[in-house]
Parts: C-alpha cells; sequence; structure tokens
C-alpha cells in the first residue's frame, strides 16, 4: 500500500509540474507574440470635462503616433531644420534632449574615475542611454529625463532642461500659462488662426523667464495629445548606431538625416566656440597655421558623415520607408520646395504655421555673432557665406582630410583663392537624394 501511495504522489507531482511548464510556454509565447507585433498609441481625447477612462481601447481608425528624429552634428543647420517642424500644430517637438544625458554621463564617469573603461566602451554605454531615453521620450515618457537633469527636478518640475525656449510646446498653454503664451490651434479653428496676425514672438530666454519651472508632467500629457513627436540631435554619430530603435516595431520611427559642407561646419564653429577653436582662429585671422592645430573634431566628422550616409544610400532592408538625406544647402536655397519634400517624406501636411515661419525665417538680413543658434537669416546667402571666412589654405586642408565626403555628398573641390571666392558657381552640386520608400 505504501508503495502505491508513493507513486500515486509521485504521479500526481508530476502531473502538476506539466501543467506548471505548459503554463510558463504559454505565456511566454503570448508575451512574445505581443511583443513582436506593432502597437497602435492613440491620441488621448480632449477633455470634455469629464474624467477620461484609465484604458480607452483603441478606435480601428484612428491614426498612430509617427516618431521622428532629425539625425546630425554640430552647426550643420539642425535648429533650422528642428523649427520646420517644431512650428507644425499637431508634432511635439524636443530640442537636444540627449545633452542630458551627455553631460550626466560624462561627468559621472570623471568623478568615478573608470580607468578601466575604454573609449569604445564608454561609447558603447553612452550610445544605450541615448537609445533607451529616446524610446521613452518617443512614448512620452518624460519624467525618465530627470535621470539626467542636474540639479534633479523636484516633485517633476525644473528650471534646468536645456533650450527648452527651442520648443513651442513647453512655452505654450497648458505646459505655459505666461500671459502672451498661445497656445497651438485646434483643428477646427486653425484655418481661422493662420489668417489672423501673427503670434508674438519670444527669444528663448524670455520663454524660461515668463513661464517658470518646467512641469514634466504638464508636458508629458500635452506630449500624449499630439499625433507626432519630433526630437533633434547632434550626439547619436551615425544611423547605424539607431537600427534597434529603427527595428523596433513599437516605434512608428523615421530618421532624416541633415549634411553639410564640412567646410562650411568647419568655418561656423570656429565663430560659435572660439574657445575650443583658438587655434583654427589665430589662423583665420593671421594667415599662419598655428604648430598645435587639432583636426580630429574635423576627421570624425567627416567619417561619421560617409558612413552614415554611405549606410543610408546603401538602402538596407531595416532602413526602406526610413531614412531621408537632407543637405543643407539644398534646404538654405530652396526651403519651401525642400520642408515639402520633408513633410511628403513624413506623410504629414505642411499647416499654414511652418509655410509661415518659412517665408519670416529665410529671408533676414543675417544673424550676429551673438546670436550662435538664431534661425532668421538669409538662408541661400548663409549656406556658402563661408568661401569669404576661411583662407584656401584652410578649406584645402579640409579638402585632403574630407576628400571622400565632399564626392559622396555631391559638394564641388576648389583649386584656387580665385575659385573660391568665385560666388556665382554653387559648391554644391546638382544631386538628388531620394528619401527610400521602395526596394529596387
Amino acid at each position: 500500500m505504501t508503495g502505491h501511495r508513493f507513486t500515486a504522489m509521485e504521479c500526481s507531482w508530476k502531473a502538476v509540474l506539466l501543467l506548471v511548464v505548459a503554463s510558463l510556454a504559454v505565456q511566454y509565447t503570448a508575451i512574445r507574440t505581443f511583443i513582436a507585433k506593432p502597437f497602435t498609441i492613440c491620441r488621448v481625447p480632449k477633455h470634455t470635462g469629464c474624467a477620461p477612462a484609465l484604458a480607452a481601447p483603441c478606435h480601428p481608425q484612428a491614426q498612430p503616433i509617427s516618431h521622428i528624429l532629425v539625425l546630425a552634428t554640430t552647426r550643420s543647420g539642425s535648429s533650422f531644420i528642428g523649427q520646420l517642424l517644431n512650428q507644425h500644430s499637431d508634432i511635439f517637438y524636443l530640442f537636444e534632449p540627449l545633452y542630458h544625458v551627455q553631460t550626466a554621463l560624462i561627468n559621472s564617469s570623471l568623478r568615478n574615475r573608470h580607468p578601466s573603461w575604454s573609449a569604445a566602451e564608454g561609447r558603447r554605454l553612452l550610445l544605450g542611454a541615448y537609445r533607451d531615453l529616446l524610446r521613452s521620450l518617443f512614448d512620452c515618457r518624460l519624467h525618465d529625463l530627470e535621470t539626467y537633469i542636474r540639479p534633479a527636478p523636484e516633485q517633476h518640475r525644473t528650471q534646468r532642461l536645456f533650450r527648452r525656449g527651442a520648443s513651442k510646446a513647453l512655452c505654450s498653454p497648458p505646459v505655459c500659462a505666461a500671459p502672451g503664451a498661445q497656445a497651438q490651434p485646434q483643428p477646427q479653428a486653425q484655418a481661422q488662426a493662420q489668417r489672423g496676425p501673427a503670434a508674438e514672438r519670444w527669444e528663448e530666454g524670455e520663454c524660461v523667464r515668463r513661464c517658470g519651472a518646467l512641469n514634466l508632467t504638464l508636458a508629458a500629457r500635452l506630449c500624449r495629445r499630439r499625433h507626432h513627436v519630433a526630437i533633434k540631435t547632434v550626439r547619436i554619430p551615425e544611423i547605424g548606431d539607431l537600427r534597434s530603435l529603427l527595428e523596433d516595431p513599437r516605434l512608428n520611427l523615421k530618421v532624416i538625416q541633415l549634411v553639410r559642407d564640412p567646410r562650411g561646419i568647419l568655418s561656423s564653429r570656429i565663430d560659435t566656440f572660439p574657445d575650443s577653436f583658438r587655434a583654427w582662429k589665430i589662423w583665420r585671422n593671421s594667415g599662419r597655421r598655428p604648430y598645435n592645430l587639432d583636426a580630429s573634431h574635423l576627421s570624425a566628422t567627416c567619417e561619421d558623415f560617409l558612413h552614415s550616409a554611405g549606410t543610408g544610400l546603401a538602402r538596407p532592408g531595416w532602413l526602406k520607408g526610413r531614412y531621408m538625406l537632407v543637405r543643407y544647402e539644398d534646404l538654405a536655397r530652396e526651403p519651401q520646395k525642400k520642408t515639402e519634400e520633408i513633410y511628403r517624406f513624413l506623410g504629414l501636411s505642411m499647416d499654414g504655421s511652418v509655410q509661415r515661419w518659412i517665408l519670416n525665417n529665410t529671408r533676414g538680413a543675417g544673424t550676429s555673432g551673438n546670436q550662435k543658434y538664431a534661425t532668421v537669416r538669409d538662408s541661400a546667402a548663409t549656406a556658402e557665406g563661408w568661401r569669404f571666412k576661411l583662407s584656401y589654405d584652410m578649406v584645402e586642408l579640409v579638402q585632403n582630410i574630407c576628400n571622400l565626403t565632399l564626392a559622396q555628398l555631391g559638394y564641388k573641390l576648389v583649386n584656387s583663392p580665385e575659385e573660391l571666392r568665385n560666388m556665382s558657381i554653387s559648391l554644391a552640386e546638382d544631386k538628388t537624394f531620394l528619401p527610400f520608400l521602395t526596394m529596387e
């Protein structure tokens, strides 16, 4: 009897164990199936005076959120293209949120002094943090920024968000309740708003002064009400660094890679960052090349352009429908046409505020050196204005370092000081970079 009892118990435990294993297998399969399927994020309904449901089902016809990333490098015109997205009434735009990741992690590594870290390991750590935060921000989880903002926000409020004033959404109601702040027009009133007088324009610092501390909870709530989230960054070197995000079925990500003639980038960096480019400035002003000239930043920029644009133009399957290469010079010469192409690639319609911004901000008289991030200028003249600022010797050095990149992106070489100053010939040759929408 005892033997039969133990045999029955043993069979009973085996049966239970098999049931548990089978249950776990079913759950695992269900979870993997759920993760593998793209999900649709529904627009949060407008406030009606009633408490919203915690989990309202998605309507089959609801428009999915689209995620837009402008991939650029410093002084390549990224503020300009960012504003073309920022002006749209249904885009929630963030200017360089990855700045906080870079400063927090670099400062932390300096304090903790990790001598065993190699440059490659540091780069992997930084890129991993960038990608994680981008996922959060595209999902409107703005509170995840608090991990990196210094000093840390209190009760989800901060005065230290980098370049907050560059985002209309963060300087408008309901995020900002200051007098003079203008809410984005709702669709039914948008046509009338476009015909009305221009809204009061604030400088970036004025936005911060008037609006006070940024309430990240309110900002996240507004983000969820928009159909599109756009982010601009100069901190990710290559499109290949974004592959995991582009292949993530939970994101509807499209990347606009902005490039510029490296000779123009150098000229702008000398003017904008005089302390970091002191030797270059001495060379430009005196005509004599300093012995301690550092050109590593220039070679790094050109290598990043070469590899990144090379990947995009090779049209790998994981970029299909998600990649567009834009030259700053083309955008500056024909801002209306190129902006229409960008919006067509994104699948969006340009609204009146975007068109008005183009009209008001591409025919200016230029900017002073104190307005290094301003966008009001004669954009066509700005694009190749560097030809009067750099000496031929400086240009020749850039051409030697970046010759492959210049050829790939369609920038002409100059072979004499006379060619350099001859503004009747553009150095950005006619070259079409079609968005990668279909497989050839």
